[in-house]
């Protein structure tokens, strides 16, 4: 193993990560009390909101056990060369451009899903289910593991593949034309994201004539918005929690409820939240998310070009030789570009609270912004959510404002 300049900025990234998600974790925590605050009176009962005092706390001490094991685990791994140890072991299976990257990484994505299931099977059964939130049989849990497992090989695999064969192509302008491939690949799995993926693992059905629908589509024509297909998910085979959104776009674009929303809101809620998903699609927040996301992209292809041919990066994975690697390449760079990742997840978070706020900002034109504050009250109650998160949490990792400041904004609107 050679421990050059690369391997230690690496193992330096990987401790500072987990040191400043502790820092964020304990900010939490320091604003956890027992007591109601008085801004949260009328949202939480003082019972109820013990509970999910509760909750948060024994999901904060999860995180940390998790993120302590995976970083140690991590660690050991960097130190002791295993992903050079692996690669050099499968070179002598294969040394095809295409085969081996897809083995490498086919056996680093099975490790990794088998060792995050213990927590994810702790966390539906023992802390989820403890507070009445699981509604899943262990059977169809392992079912979802199993399809996820699938799906994700499938789809990484055909990711993997079209970059190590343009790579394979050109080394100098391979990061361009995945650039384009990518780009379309990810157009085509949203495009019919509801209509191929979603069908694994839920059920949508049509939702029924009746006063919702009525009301749902007397709003699509007052926000100018033409409503086709409106589908109902049983989401509550799995969970009690409650959730609305738009797929898909064009032709494809679906509205999506989830089955426990129409349980726990009432009519004028439900047309809120809608109005609010709505006010999302004509500020063209999905197409702004969209373009944003096939820059990133090509930033990250491009950044990655200087990895994938370096021998030093091969070195800090493990290699017993100075030879470039494709598939150590790509690890290393995902290691090293981990807090340029970060940034650019706080720039769209930023960004994201913005397009909450001007989606609210729709809503209440729409004369729905006390309807759309009590069923967000619902929601977050229900679903025990931390609504005194520290600022500086917010900030770094919210992609949604907090209740609170949700509430306050719509009273000026």
């Amino acid at each position: 193993m050679h421990y050059n300049v690369l391997f230690w900025i690496i193992i330096a990234i990987v401790i500072v990560s987990f040191a400043w998600d502790q820092i964020l974790t304990a900010l939490n925590r320091s604003r956890m009390s027992d007591t109601l605050p008085p801004e949260l009176a009328g949202i939480y009962e003082p019972q109820e909101y013990a509970r999910q005092q509760q909750y948060q706390r024994a999901n904060s001490r999860f995180a940390t056990l998790s993120s302590t094991f995976t970083t140690v685990l991590m660690l050991v791994v960097l130190m002791i060369g295993a992903a050079g140890w692996l690669y050099g072991r499968l070179q002598h299976l294969t040394t095809h451009y295409l085969l081996l990257p897809l083995l490498f990484f086919g056996i680093i994505f099975l490790v990794i899903t088998l060792l995050d299931m213990p927590f994810d099977y702790y966390d539906t059964f023992t802390i989820e289910e403890r507070f009445g939130f699981n509604k899943s049989s262990r059977g169809l849990f392992f079912a979802d593991a199993l399809k996820g497992l699938l799906l994700t090989a499938l789809l990484g695999g055909v990711v993997v593949a079209a970059v190590a064969f343009f790579y394979h192509l050109t080394t100098t302008w391979f990061w361009l034309i995945a650039w384009g491939v990518l780009t379309l690949f990810s157009v085509g799995v949203n495009y019919f994201y509801s209509q191929l993926i979603v069908p694994l693992f839920n059920k949508q059905t049509p939702l029924e004539e009746g006063e919702l629908r009525d009301a749902l589509m007397a709003l699509g024509e007052r926000a100018g918005f033409t409503i086709s297909n409106i589908y109902v998910l049983d989401s509550s085979k799995r969970s009690t929690k409650s959730n609305a959104y738009f797929t898909g776009f064009g032709k494809r674009k679906r509205i999506v409820l989830y089955d426990t929303l129409l349980d726990d809101l009432e009519i004028a809620e439900i047309v809120a939240v809608l109005a609010h998903e709505i006010g999302h699609y004509r500020k063209h927040h999905t197409l702004i998310g969209l373009v944003l996301g096939v820059v990133m992209t090509g930033i990250q292809l491009w950044l990655m070009s200087f990895f994938l041919g370096s021998p030093a990066a091969a070195l800090a994975m493990g290699s017993p030789a100075a030879a470039p690697s494709f598939a150590l390449g790509l690890i290393a760079f995902s290691l090293v570009f981990t807090p340029v990742s970060e940034l650019l997840s706080v720039g769209q978070s930023v960004l994201s609270r913005r397009h909450e706020y001007q989606a609210d900002a729709f809503a209440a034109q729409m004369g729905l912004a006390d309807p759309l504050i009590s069923g967000l009250k619902k929601i977050s109650a229900k679903a025990l959510s931390n609504l005194t998160p520290h600022p500086l949490v917010v900030f770094w990792e919210y992609s949604h404002p907090t209740l609170l400041q949700r509430m306050e904004q719509l009273a000026h609107v």
